[in-house]
């Protein structure tokens, strides 16, 4: 097992790695709409926040030598169902590739934030 580990996606903020490379799968933690650099929230709405999210994911994605095409499955949490439209909007600029997907609607997320996604990509 192989950690993956970036400044340019936020630290972890308990006891995990931000992904990790299992038998040629990589695995990602959650990824909230944290600023790398601050590691404060950026932004209000469901737009600015997934679009946070969606850098987030990309930077360790790039960490690990793949990106957004290599993902086969990613789990998307709303802390509000009525933003669905909106975040699909914004997460089908990335997944252009179309991964299997699971979406659910949660009662509360890390730092009350609107979205939190994660993902399972193939690491060639």
């Amino acid at each position: 097992m192989k950690k993956i580990i970036t400044d340019k996606a936020p630290a972890a903020i308990g006891p995990y790695s931000q992904a990790v490379i299992a038998n040629g799968i990589l695995y990602t933690s959650g990824q909230i709409a944290l600023n790398p650099a601050t590691g404060e929230i950026v932004g209000t709405t469901i737009e600015e926040q997934t679009t946070q999210v969606m850098k987030n994911l990309g930077a360790i994605l790039n960490a690990a030598g793949v990106d957004y095409e290599n993902t086969i499955k990613t789990t998307c949490f709303l802390a509000n169902m009525e933003d669905f439209t909106t975040f699909n909007g914004i997460y089908e600029k990335y997944f252009t590739g179309k991964p299997a997907r699971s979406c659910v609607a949660v009662k509360q997320l890390p730092k009350n934030v609107l979205c939190e996604v994660e993902v399972i990509a193939v690491v060639d």
